[in-house]
């Protein structure tokens, strides 16, 4: 079964010039009133190396997704405050998705096993899903690396 986007209200927390604003965001109606394709990828945690490498690699070619007629949304489990500080800090140009209650993440099956220092544990696993402006799931990446995974996906978009 293909995932669909949810329809369910979530907040996202975006940059503004006075700082950041707090919106509420539904993604199927975000898509639509907006005519253009959706990137929603999910990363374990604001201001850490791998998520901050991420999230500016997003940023940095945001213009070139925007013009293949992509918008870029990030998903975490860190709360509203965390964000506000993560997009300040790392210049962060798209919306992220505060999903303290896991609602998306389990919506999309990111929460999976991990290990640190030996110790497993459950934690979101990195994943990006490509929708079309129609709201189809066009491609699913799941258990991908930050560095240089930003990259291959516009390589992947052009073609």
């Amino acid at each position: 079964m293909s995932i669909i986007l949810p329809d369910f209200c979530l907040t996202s927390v975006v940059a503004t010039e006075q700082g950041c604003e707090q919106q509420p965001l539904i993604l199927t109606d975000y898509v639509t009133k907006n005519d253009i394709g959706l990137i929603v990828y999910f990363y374990p945690k604001d201001n850490t190396a791998g998520c901050s490498v991420q999230a500016q690699d997003f940023s940095q070619f945001s213009t070139e997704f925007a013009k293949l007629g992509y918008q870029i949304i990030g998903v975490s489990r860190d709360s509203v405050k965390s964000h506000e500080k993560f997009i300040q800090a790392k210049a962060i140009n798209f919306p992220l998705i505060s999903d303290s209650n896991e609602q998306l993440c389990q919506y999309f099956g990111v929460i999976g096993e991990k290990q640190l220092y030996g110790k497993t544990y459950l934690g979101v696993v990195r994943s990006t899903f490509v929708f079309d402006k129609n709201a189809k799931l066009v491609h699913e990446l799941r258990n991908v690396k930050a560095k240089g995974h930003v990259e291959k996906l516009l390589a992947m978009l052009q073609h």
